[in-house]
């Protein structure tokens, strides 16, 4: 029924126009159908951290500044220049004249004080964002095209924030309305297209932005975007999806796991695109304040227990790797903590034999009557996420740990976050800064995982606020050290953004935190 739906909405519009592709030459016109696997239940960027549904939302909403992926550069985009204070603490940014948002208001200092002022109030339902204004004490606006951000400490972090879809700018129209609303409704942005309408849990529409002419000093093109319009659509059934690319009746899809390698390169009219993304890898985020978590010597033997690289060998895209840190390797500032992670199945039945926990009938262990057995929710936004919770589900009942699955809706993700009820979570968070650990991980936070108040909390505040590079080194590592050391979250496997793309699609471009750009693309 999927195939057929997909079928229905067409996306063999090759749209015509000026110029033609025999050369290679870049044509403007068209409609690129993207097949995902999840929708995450609202369409406002600030809010949504999915990303099947950040694909989408990245294209309607401009940043401050841009990164390259190459070099984790911050180069121009909104901002044609900006100032950091010696101390780190005011931000100074000079935007380019004449950038509208889609309903025509004007993209200028006041602009950004609204969205960095409202930010701060979505509280919880934008974690990502209210993490990179922490300590955010106002914008002042000199001019209509100055915006001075400050903030009450040092804050390294913020200018790579900026160029992020969490800080994208909003129009006022949007800023006001509330956090629900703007879900519902969607917003308005400055991007290079505009929101054409969606359908919950089916598809999301983008129609190009006519007259845009301020994108990102990265971009190849000037001007508006390639494509006319640009369908995602929602096919939760990883087969349905690459039988769908392979057929030719969609043009790209998320989401590629092992398992659908074969199928795709045997059609010989697709392309795989990879790329590691920056920030947390996948994890089973433990909540430290269940009563069976508590035990760090649970913790630690659960963390143990993961042969890491037969999970990679077995799920993973190609290229995949197992986690060496709780930050993936691409990341700044990554270090090396591999020798904690190291599979060691009989040091994890060591220490939960030491911890009292002894091995029932059944092979799951026990201790004064209670059940060794953790409930690990997990969203399917990712093809690779069950067949990966499976395996760990073998590998822990082998040394006596129970795992039970439960599978919840993608829309569900932040209410399950702050209400506290689950045992574990899969998934990751992607950014390129290792300040995502300050964002997830601190008692002064959203945290998430409820850890307690330790010598973590002073070592994230402090690296957020240090601008020496070596220094930010040493404390990022020493947070490295003892995220893993306490095993708060047990790292797995880094996620490897893999997506399958049609031949006659060119110039999908992956941006810094391996999520897609649509700007230069275009189809011939």
């Amino acid at each position: 029924m999927a195939a057929l739906a997909l079928t229905a909405c067409g996306s063999g519009d090759s749209g015509t126009t000026d110029g033609g592709a025999a050369d290679g030459t870049a044509r403007s016109g068209g409609t690129l159908t993207f097949a995902v696997g999840s929708y995450a239940g609202c369409v406002d960027p600030h809010q949504v951290a999915s990303n099947d549904t950040i694909y989408a939302l990245r294209q309607i909403v401009d940043s401050l500044t841009d990164q390259d992926p190459s070099t984790g550069k911050i180069v121009p985009w909104l901002a044609e220049r900006w100032e950091v204070s010696a101390d780190a603490k005011t931000f100074t940014f000079h935007l380019r004249p004449g950038v509208t948002f889609s309903d025509g208001s004007a993209v200028d200092a006041q602009a950004v004080k609204e969205n960095f002022d409202a930010a701060r109030k979505l509280g919880a339902k934008a974690s990502l964002a209210t993490g990179y204004l922490s300590g955010y004490v106002g914008t002042e606006t000199p001019d209509d095209l100055t915006a001075v951000v400050s903030f009450e400490q040092p804050n390294a972090q913020f200018l790579q924030a900026t160029s992020t879809f969490s800080l994208g700018l909003v129009a006022g129209s949007s800023v006001r309305k509330t956090a629900d609303q703007r879900c519902t409704d969607g917003v308005v942005g400055s991007g290079p297209f505009v929101l054409g309408g969606y359908v919950a849990n089916q598809s999301i529409t983008l129609v190009k932005r006519k007259g845009y002419d301020w994108g990102s000093s990265l971009w190849r093109k000037t001007g508006e975007a390639y494509l006319d319009k640009v369908l995602f659509t929602v096919v939760p059934e990883a087969g349905v999806r690459t039988g769908s690319l392979v057929s030719g009746q969609v043009d790209a899809i998320g989401s590629v796991s092992l398992a659908d390698e074969a199928a795709l390169k045997a059609g010989g009219a697709v392309n795989l695109q990879t790329r590691a993304n920056p920030g947390v890898v996948f994890n089973l985020g433990l909540n430290n304040s269940k009563p069976l978590l508590q035990d760090v010597a649970v913790r630690q033997a659960i963390q143990v227990a993961l042969d890491r690289q037969q999970i990679v060998d077995t799920v993973y895209p190609t290229g995949s790797k197992p986690a060496t840190s709780i930050l993936a390797h691409t990341t700044p500032y990554y270090g090396d903590v591999s020798p904690q992670l190291t599979f060691d199945a009989a040091k994890a039945k060591s220490l939960l034999d030491t911890a009292g926990w002894q091995v029932g009938g059944d092979g799951i262990r026990t201790r004064n009557g209670t059940r060794l057995s953790l409930s690990v929710g997990w969203f399917a936004n990712a093809a690779t996420n069950q067949p990966t919770l499976e395996l760990i589900q073998q590998q822990l009942k082998a040394v006596g740990v129970e795992i039970t699955l439960k599978e919840l809706q993608i829309a569900q993700i932040t209410q399950v976050q702050q209400s506290g009820d689950f045992d574990a979570l899969w998934g990751n968070i992607t950014r390129a800064d290792p300040d995502i650990l300050r964002s997830t991980y601190s008692t002064a936070l959203a945290n998430t995982y409820r850890l307690t108040a330790g010598a973590l909390d002073p070592v994230l505040t402090e690296q957020a606020a240090t601008v020496d590079p070596a220094k930010r080194q040493a404390l990022v590592n020493q947070a490295q050290d003892l995220i893993v050391r306490n095993a708060h979250v047990i790292p797995v496997v880094e996620l490897t953004t893999a997506l399958g793309v049609s031949k006659k699609v060119h110039d999908l471009d992956f941006e810094a935190s391996s999520r897609i750009q649509l700007h230069d693309t275009w189809k011939s």
